[in-house]
């Protein structure tokens, strides 16, 4: 169902590496849904660029297969008119040669007839990232530009320093969109909603009420279909400095002046600056059995396919607090969940089930929030139980969920920036996780479909991982 949206002004989205695999796994049907759900600009086009020189009517029939691979089925909305709206320019784009994009966008300009607003997506490997800025640059396309850049935003502290200079000598700060699509997850915004919105929550969010908190985002899939890629990447770079340093600062942050995006913004990242940097004994890394033996991995690579760290922040909400986070392949589920396990009371209650009282956000498709609480089990003894309620987001009245890359590319469109990360709090994240990325111990083996390195589990202490229960 179409939603009551501000009248965008035409755009032309320029997608950099269009035939790439993130932008037919997500970017594509993210820009589908977005037709489906009426969310577009009334004039727009998207324009595929890549080196290849492919015809319009080629990267059509492309983007036809991505949609009937990943969804929304083609079938399931306004193709044709969407596929009109498709174009390509071959040749890449550099400060050398412009290839063919620019012929193009202007073609596209003259169609829709008015001044368009230019949106460009870099579905690319982070290498490319400063060239294809310099290049906006160099041909006069940067004044009138949003750009949106994918993860990891540097590798480093000195080439996160080095890609911010590059991209400030180009565009300003409010042109620049960094995505992180974990900030984009309906229950990842519910994280400060459930706090500050209800006063049941946001009077014990802190060291004194809560034990521990846990991220846990464990994944099934395997790397072989971008072996290559994860290879230079690694578990650290592709999740955690990412995704759950984002998700950790969502959780930890102080109250804001107010829940507007601006607010909550400079909340989120000031937070980051308290993050404890990381010490060799906060933190195990692995690699799956069999990893080294995929096509396009080195026979004697030390990329880690699994991280858990134990995380501190070094501030009086959460002083002696753990937030323990994890995430790697080929394990034994596929979860996004972020627990808070509240401490035991201080009350003459004995033989209290373990973990008994936990407040847990499923982060995955349309998200959900779920309480264990201890109860009487009914009956004539009085035993103590746990139990767990869930309430689905998709449940609650009037619910109109986005998946992540359609919310964020349509904030994009809109010029909002709340959910997207700023320079000072990747600043922050070099200077906590710098020295593991600098020197990262050897990853340990473990099995296919396990739950990774036994060492993790001693790091998660007496309470264990939730998940695993280990």
């Amino acid at each position: 169902m179409s939603r009551p949206e501000p009248v965008l002004a035409p755009s032309v989205f320029v997608l950099y590496g269009a035939t790439g695999d993130l932008a037919r796994r997500m970017v594509l049907p993210a820009f589908f849904r977005l037709a489906q759900e009426g969310l577009l600009p009334p004039g727009w086009r998207l324009i595929g660029n890549g080196r290849g020189d492919v015809s319009h009517e080629n990267f059509q029939a492309r983007v036809h297969e991505a949609l009937t691979e990943f969804g929304p089925h083609p079938e399931e909305g306004p193709w044709e008119e969407f596929r009109s709206r498709l174009r390509f320019a071959g040749g890449g784009f550099s400060s050398d040669d412009p290839g063919h994009l620019l012929e193009v966008i202007e073609e596209s300009e003259r169609e829709l007839g008015e001044s368009a607003q230019l949106v460009h997506y870099l579905a690319v490997p982070p290498s490319a990232f400063g060239p294809l800025t310099e290049a906006l640059g160099e041909h006069g396309l940067a004044a009138r530009s949003r750009v949106v850049y994918e993860k990891p935003f540097g590798v480093s502290m000195d080439s996160f320093l080095q890609l911010d200079a590059a991209v400030h000598g180009v565009l300003e700060e409010s042109q620049v969109f960094r995505i992180d699509h974990f900030l984009g997850k309906e229950a990842t915004q519910d994280l400060h909603v459930t706090r500050f919105a209800n006063r049941l929550f946001s009077g014990v969010w802190d060291g004194e009420h809560l034990a521990e908190v846990q991220i846990d985002v464990p994944e099934t899939l395997d790397v072989a279909d971008r072996a290559s890629f994860y290879d230079g990447t690694g578990a650290i770079l592709d999740m955690l400095v990412t995704h759950l340093f984002q998700v950790a600062a969502e959780v930890a942050m102080e109250p804001p002046a107010s829940l507007a995006s601006e607010d909550l913004a400079n909340a989120r990242e000031k937070v980051i600056g308290a993050f404890r940097p990381l010490r060799r004994e906060d933190v195990v890394l692995g690699q799956f059995e069999g990893y080294r033996d995929i096509d396009g991995v080195p026979h004697d690579s030390r990329t880690e396919t699994f991280v858990a760290v134990r995380l501190w922040v070094d501030n009086d909400r959460w002083r002696g607090v753990p937030f323990l986070l994890r995430t790697g392949k080929q394990l034994a589920q596929s979860r996004q969940q972020v627990s808070l396990v509240f401490r035991d009371p201080d009350a003459a209650v004995h033989e209290l089930p373990a973990l008994g009282n936990v407040l847990s956000f499923d982060l995955s498709g349309t998200g959900s929030l779920g309480l264990s609480l201890v109860v009487k089990r009914p009956g004539p003894t009085p035993e103590l139980r746990s139990t767990h309620i869930d309430l689905p987001l998709s449940s609650v009245e009037g619910a109109d969920p986005l998946p992540p890359y359609v919310r964020l590319i349509h904030d994009v469109l809109l010029g909002d920036r709340s959910l997207f990360t700023r320079p000072d709090g990747l600043e922050h994240v070099w200077k906590v996780a710098g020295e593991l990325v600098g020197d990262k111990p050897e990853p340990l083996p473990y099995r296919r479909g396990s739950w990774g390195p036994d060492a993790a589990n001693e790091l998660a202490g007496p309470h264990g991982w939730l998940l695993s229960g280990g």
